[in-house]
C-alpha cells in the first residue's frame, strides 16, 4: 500500500467543477475571427463531400451537422484541420463497422467483466466507463477483440450523455495489477481513440490503487498522452467513493 500511495502522488489532478456545461450546435453563434459557425459547417460538410464522396452520411456522418461543429471547436475552427481530422475518424468508424458492434458482437470479452459501462453516473452527471486492469490478459485474448470492445463501450457510453454533459469519466480499476496485465499496443490504441476518434470526450481519467509495478507502463504511457496527461489523476478506491458517487450511485466494486 506504501508503494502504491508513493505512486500516486506522480500525477494528481483536481476533480472537474460541478455543472460541465455541454456543448451542442448554435448555427447562429459566431466562431474566431467574425464567421459563423453555421458557414463553417456547411463550409466543412463540402469539402467532405467534395473531396470524400465515399464516406458514409447520417449520424457520426460528413454530413452530420453536430458532429462536424464538435471537430471544428476541436481544432479551434481551423477548417483544413477539421476536414482532415472527420477524415480520419469517419474512414475508422466505418472501416471498423462501429454501428456494426452490439453487446452480442463482442459478448466473449463482454462477458469476462474487464470493462463495463456503469448503470449511474458520477456526481457530475457523466456516464461512468471502468476498465478492471487485473481482468485483462493481452497474451491469451484477441487485441482486434480488445479494440472492438473498447469502441463499444465508448459509443454505449456517449449514448448515456445527458443534456448539459459533454464528456465521460474513465476509471482504471489497478488493483491486483500485474506484468501480465500490461498492455501498451492497447494503450496506444486508446489514446488514438480519444484524440482522433472522440477528442475531448473523455473528461478525466482515474487510475486507482495504482501498485509500484504499474510505474514502467505510465512512464511509457505518460509521453504519449501529451498535455491530456493534465486527465490523468491517481487515486485510491476510498477517493472514488467519496469524491465521485454517493453511496447509492458508486460503482458496486468500489463499495466497502
Amino acid at each position: 500500500m506504501a508503494a502504491a500511495c508513493s505512486f500516486r502522488s506522480i500525477v494528481r489532478a483536481p476533480p472537474p467543477p460541478r455543472g460541465l456545461a455541454r456543448r451542442s450546435v448554435h448555427c447562429c453563434s459566431a466562431a474566431p475571427g467574425g464567421a459563423s459557425t453555421s458557414k463553417l459547417v456547411m463550409e466543412v460538410k463540402e469539402r467532405l463531400e467534395r473531396e470524400h464522396p465515399g464516406l458514409p452520411t447520417g449520424r457520426s456522418g460528413r454530413d452530420d451537422d453536430e458532429m462536424i461543429l464538435w471537430f471544428l471547436k476541436d481544432r479551434k475552427f481551423a477548417v483544413d484541420e477539421a476536414v482532415s481530422k472527420l477524415t480520419k475518424a469517419i474512414k475508422w468508424r466505418q472501416d471498423f463497422h462501429v454501428s456494426e458492434l452490439s453487446e452480442e458482437s463482442v459478448k466473449g470479452l463482454f462477458q469476462t467483466g474487464k470493462a463495463y459501462v456503469h448503470s449511474s453516473f458520477d456526481i457530475y452527471n457523466r456516464p461512468v466507463l471502468v476498465v478492471v486492469a487485473a481482468k485483462h490478459f493481452p497474451s491469451k485474448q484477441d487485441p482486434v477483440e480488445n479494440e472492438k470492445l473498447c469502441a463499444f463501450l465508448v459509443e454505449k457510453a456517449l449514448n448515456k450523455l445527458p443534456t448539459g454533459t459533454d464528456n465521460i469519466l474513465g476509471i482504471f480499476d489497478l488493483r491486483g495489477f500485474r506484468v501480465e496485465n500490461g498492455d501498451l499496443q492497447f494503450l496506444k490504441f486508446l489514446i488514438d481513440v480519444f484524440y482522433y476518434y472522440y477528442p475531448k470526450r473523455l473528461g478525466q481519467v482515474l487510475f486507482v490503487d495504482a501498485p509500484f509495478v504499474f510505474q514502467p507502463m505510465w512512464q511509457l504511457v505518460k509521453p504519449l498522452l501529451k498535455q491530456y496527461a493534465s486527465l490523468v489523476r491517481f487515486c485510491d478506491a476510498e477517493t472514488v467513493r467519496k469524491e465521485y458517487f454517493t453511496e447509492e450511485t458508486v460503482p458496486p466494486d468500489f463499495r466497502c
